[in-house]
Order: structure tokens, then sequence, then C-alpha cells
């Protein structure tokens, strides 16, 4: 530690622990869970985790299927129908329906999403066919669908599978592994919707990048009763695509967790001694089947380990297969693969001329759509009295919470690392770091302590805690506050003043396992609250310039703070480009942002100055009048100088 002297607000050269990152190939450790109570409860965060960051809380409204069948394929013992339906208006999920002959339905219905096999849904090799296992289901009395995993075979007429990688398009919660699980969630709508599959027996299963869809799927959408994810789980390695990874999802869990949260339904896991999951049976299998435990349901989980490399070849297929007959019943003579006829590819396209639907949309018009169906959402939530705003605060505040992803710590949680102090006039300057024990991080903070101190305020400024100062003297706002007997804290957050080169390095999907740089700064924001409501009751915030919109998003939520002063700093709310480029954290807009905080901040006395004319206002001022505080609301365009603020504190 460096204590520098001659500047007012120095107090050392960080070595902060956040330069430490999380990454898909980090080695992750279960952390095992000794009541069932406590695995619900941490099972119900995660299930809240997934939603988020995949833009599917709130729950998007299912449309319309309009399901629609292109051609038809003959055989014996089975049927390949060629359909597709819209899981949004105008988007498609394309597939094959594999459906029995010569047996009694209702039928299980089997979700098959596909891996990274080059041709998708048709790719028949010998580490994978999805045909084979298609048609060895039918044979067995179920309806398999494979379908098109997003940029595959149909799919690519219309998007890429490099889809929902624009930061804009994670504000708004879109990412390409959002909309597949999306799509499957309508594959399950569709396959109930079909009069001869028993809609309470919906099965789902999928190798590598479908396995990682299918625990994803299982994890969220409980009508998936039985599951066989081949290849995936694992502790070393959580998924290498787009499709795998959307912002936000493993920053604080990881696969296997997600996995066990098919307990207690029966679900089989294959694994292989050639990839990654070649140490299921003595880490990832024992630990998931200790949640099984919880449950009285040991024997509802097992696994079945092929030497083999990565793959869903026959042996992986044979062993879903004996373990779906046992859950559904099928004949036992029937779970041997048998002969097939292949079809050639070209007959089991949705699409083979390749051309989609009229009103078919482009990939840009999807995002357009997408982010407008996101407005339309948040809108029709907006609170109309006291009922509707504890509703809003219930779902979109829990989006809200998820999609920034920091807390404000409690006092127990804080370290404090005393640097010096030096006595002036009337008031003391006390340097100290302060941090939370679990986290590891280094903020350099300084207070102005009067002598007999009647409260506090923070007062955050974009470039950190040196603006405080005005060479070796308080600047006039500190030195007010001073003479009104509050103590007046300023910090360094993530990446300004002495944190200004904190590095972080990048890794392939940076924001599935790390917070953005704003999220941290909102995290400091937060653990500098909880200090000063260590040393005085009354807590003011105040934030400077651009900072003024961290303090706002970080207000929704702070806890017992008396009044919070921010500068808008003439923010262009509706441009996504500012957003990313000041105030980045995905699925930040989906979770409602500026109008979600003042939904959690009100009642409390909130003033916003320096307002552009795209600020929303008005949906501002309506959340305070429905919760009765109007008064405890300023919001104006003019900037406010330091006597306003000192007035209003």
């Amino acid at each position: 530690m460096v204590v520098h002297a001659g500047d007012l607000t120095k107090v050392f050269i960080p070595e902060d622990g956040r330069t430490k990152i999380r990454h898909l190939d980090l080695v992750y450790k279960f952390p095992g869970y000794p009541t069932r109570a406590s695995w619900e409860s941490r099972a119900e965060y995660i299930r809240k985790r997934i939603l988020v960051s995949t833009g599917l809380m709130p729950m998007p409204e299912k449309k319309p299927l309009n399901a629609k069948t292109t051609g038809k394929i003959e055989h014996d013992d089975y049927s390949i129908e060629n359909v597709y339906f819209e899981s949004f208006p105008g988007f498609f999920v394309t597939g094959n329906l594999y459906i029995p002959k010569g047996k009694q339905g209702p039928f299980p219905g089997i979700a098959n999403p596909h891996g990274h096999w080059a041709n998708g849904r048709l790719a028949h090799e010998e580490a994978g066919s999805i045909p084979a296992r298609c048609i060895s289901f039918a044979r067995q009395g179920y309806v398999a669908f494979a379908y098109d995993m997003i940029g595959y075979n149909d799919s690519k007429l219309q998007v890429s599978h490099g889809f929902g990688s624009d930061p804009k398009g994670y504000l708004w919660g879109i990412s390409l592994m959002g909309l597949q699980l999306w799509n499957s969630i309508r594959v399950v709508d569709f396959l109930q919707s079909l009069p001869y599959v028993d809609p309470d027996r919906i099965a789902c299963t999928g190798a590598s990048g479908g396995g990682t869809q299918t625990f994803m799927l299982m994890s969220i959408d409980k009508r998936v009763k039985v599951s066989a994810p081949v290849n995936m789980i694992s502790s070393h390695m959580q998924g290498g695509c787009l499709c795998e990874n959307a912002p936000s999802l493993r920053l604080d869990c990881y696969n296997v967790e997600i996995g066990a949260m098919m307990a207690p339904r029966p679900m089989i896991m294959i694994s292989a001694t050639g990839d990654w999951t070649k140490n299921t049976p003595d880490l990832e299998f024992p630990a998931i089947q200790s949640i099984y435990r919880l449950y009285g349901a040991a024997d509802m989980v097992t696994n079945t380990h092929i030497d083999a490399g990565h793959n869903y070849n026959k042996d992986s297929r044979e062993a879903v297969y004996e373990w779906f007959g046992k859950i559904f019943g099928a004949d036992k003579e029937s779970l041997k693969e048998q002969p097939f006829e292949l079809d050639p590819p070209e007959k089991m396209l949705v699409f083979p001329d390749g051309k989609l639907p009229d009103n078919a949309v482009s990939g840009e018009q999807l995002v357009s759509n997408l982010i407008e169906e996101s407005r339309s959402q948040i809108k029709s939530l907006k609170p109309v009295d006291s009922a509707s705003l504890e509703a809003y605060s219930g779902v979109m505040g829990t989006a809200y919470q998820y999609a920034l992803s920091v807390r404000q710590p409690e006092a127990c949680d804080m370290s404090i690392q005393k640097v010096n102090e030096e006595q002036r006039d009337g008031y003391k300057i006390e340097r100290a770091i302060i941090s939370q024990k679990h986290v590891g991080e280094q903020i350099p903070s300084v207070l102005f302590v009067p002598d007999k101190p009647s409260g506090a305020v923070l007062i955050f400024y974009p470039e950190g805690k040196s603006a405080l100062a005005k060479g070796n003297e308080p600047n006039s706002l500190v030195k007010g506050f001073i003479a009104k007997n509050k103590i007046v804290m300023g910090i360094d957050a993530f990446k300004t003043g002495e944190l200004a080169l904190l590095k972080k390095e990048g890794v392939n999907h940076f924001y599935t396992y790390n917070l953005s740089d704003t999220a941290l700064q909102i995290q400091d924001i937060l653990t500098a609250i909880t200090y000063l409501q260590t040393l005085t009751y009354t807590v003011n915030l105040v934030g400077m310039e651009e900072a003024g919109l961290w303090c706002l998003l970080a207000r929704g939520l702070a806890h017992n703070v008396n009044q919070t002063i921010v500068d808008a700093d003439q923010f262009e709310y509706d441009d996504d480009d500012l957003w990313v480029k000041r105030l980045f954290i995905p699925h930040i807009r989906r979770a409602g942002d500026f109008m979600t905080a003042a939904a959690l901040i009100a009642p409390a006395k909130l003033i916003i100055h320096n307002t552009s004319d795209s600020f929303p206002e008005g949906w501002i001022r309506d959340i305070y009048s429905v919760s009765g505080a109007l008064e405890s609301l300023r919001i104006q365009r003019d900037k406010a100088n330091d006597e306003f603020i000192l007035i209003n504190n």
C-alpha cells in the first residue's frame, strides 16, 4: 500500500480482486445443499437468473403457432412430416415430426434439439444421428420432433447462428440462446397441441449444444417430465457457442446446478471418456444425485458413461431408449436400434425451394419487433393503483434486480481498512479502503467528518472522489455540507479515480460470466451507502453529472436512503447506442431501466435535474402519483447548482 501525501483525496495504489474473472473453462465446484429447502431456494434463484438472462422475464406473450405441414414421407411403421410454426409472428421453428404407425395413442412427445453437427437436425454419422434416434423413438411409440437450432438447415434462410451478438440487443435481453430457448418452449406448446400426443408425457433430449438446450429447457419448464442431456453437463466446460451463453447467465452459477433443477423428475446423464464429461461418474453425477436424494428420488437419475469421444452415438442412444422405455413403458424388444431407411435430406427440408412464407421477418426486423414487444409489455404493466404498483414491482423489480445483479451488502458483510486521518478546523478527513468480505474489491474512499455530525451524504462524481476537493481544500459543495454538520463521503468506483487503470482480461462470452463496468460501479455505490449507514442513521445520495444516472439506477436497489438528488446529464433516453456507450448493463432496458428504478424508489424523496426531452418524466410522475407521494418527487430540465443541492439536503 502506498499513501500519497499532498493530495487531499489520495488513498493508495489498489490491487482489486475483481480483476479475476469467470469464464467457460474455469473449474467450478458444486456447493452442496444440506436440505431440500436450501436447495429449492437456490433453484428458484437460478430459475429467475435463467429467465432474466434469456429475456424471458416477464414471459413474452404466446401468439398463435399457425403450424403448417409442407411435406410428408410415409414408411411402414412411421411417417415423417416436414412442419413449421411461428414462435414469434413471422419467425419460424422448422423441423421434422416423426409419428408412429400401427400403435394406439396418445403418445409421449419428445423434443429433439440438435448439437453443432454441420447438418443439424439432418446429421447422420457415427458420432451422432438425429434421424436414427427419431426413427427409433417413433418405432418405440413416441412422437419425436427434431427441430432446427437457429441458423441451421431451413432456419438459416431467416437468420444465422451468429444472431443476437449485438450489445444493443443485450440491453433488451435479446440473444441467440434466449431465442433458441423460447423456440424450445414453443416446441413443447406445439407437441402438446397435437391431438395424438399426451400433453402430460413430454420429454427432451439432445447432445452437445442440444444437451445445453435440453437442460436449459427442463430447468425452467416443468412440462418436461423426462430428460436426457447428452455429453454436456460438466464442471470443466460450460459451452463455447453463442447459443449456450446468454449475458449474466452464469455470473454465480454453473451447468451442474442448472442440471440439478430437473430433480425429482427422471433424468439420464450420458457422458463420455473423450470429452469434458469424462469425470461425470465421479463428480457431476454424484453432485446431482445428492439433490435427488433430498426428494427421496435417488433412483430417478442415472448415468451411463460411454467409451467414446464427444457423441450421441448408437451406444448413447440405446442407453436413452432404455431409460425412456423404463419411464414411459415402451416395448423392451424395440429398445435396440433397428436398421432403417435414410430419406434424402432434400426430401426432409421444410422449404426445399428456399422460399419463405410471405410473412417471414428478417433478423433485423425480428430484433426491432422484439424491442417493440418489450416496450409494449412494460407499458401494459404500468401501475395505475397501489395493487398494480405492487405487482409491477414484484415482476419488473425482480427482473431489474437480476439485470443489475448487484445488491446492497449488510453491515456484517463489510470490511473497512482505515488508511489515515487528518484533523482540520471543525472536521477531520478520514481515508479508508472499503470492501465486501466475500468479494475482495478495494474501493478507495475519503470522508469529511464534522466534529458534531448529524447525518451523511454520499456524493458521487464520474471521475471519482478527487472531484470533492479543490487543491488541498474541500470543494464548495463539500464545505457547505460540513457547515450543515453532514458527513461527506466520496469513493473511486470501479475504473474511476485511483481504480481507473484496472483491467479485466477479455474472454469469450465475457458477460455470461462477469458484470459490466457500469454494474460494478453501481455495486460500489451500494457498498458505500452501507458503510455510511454504519456511521449514522440518515444518509442522502447525490449523483453529479453522468454519475447521477448510475446513482438513479443504484437507488432502485438501495435501502434506507433518506433522499436522492441525481443529475440526468441530458441523457438521450431513447438512444440505445448511448446506453451501450455510457450505461451498458445487459437486460437493463428489458427490465424497465429508470422507470422500474422509480417504482422501487417511490415513495422516498427523489429529485432529478438536467433532464432531456426524451427522459421518461411522465412515467416517473405517474408512479409517484400512484404511490401517493407526488410531493416527494421533483423533476426539472434545469441543471441544479450547489446552492440548490445544499438547500434540498
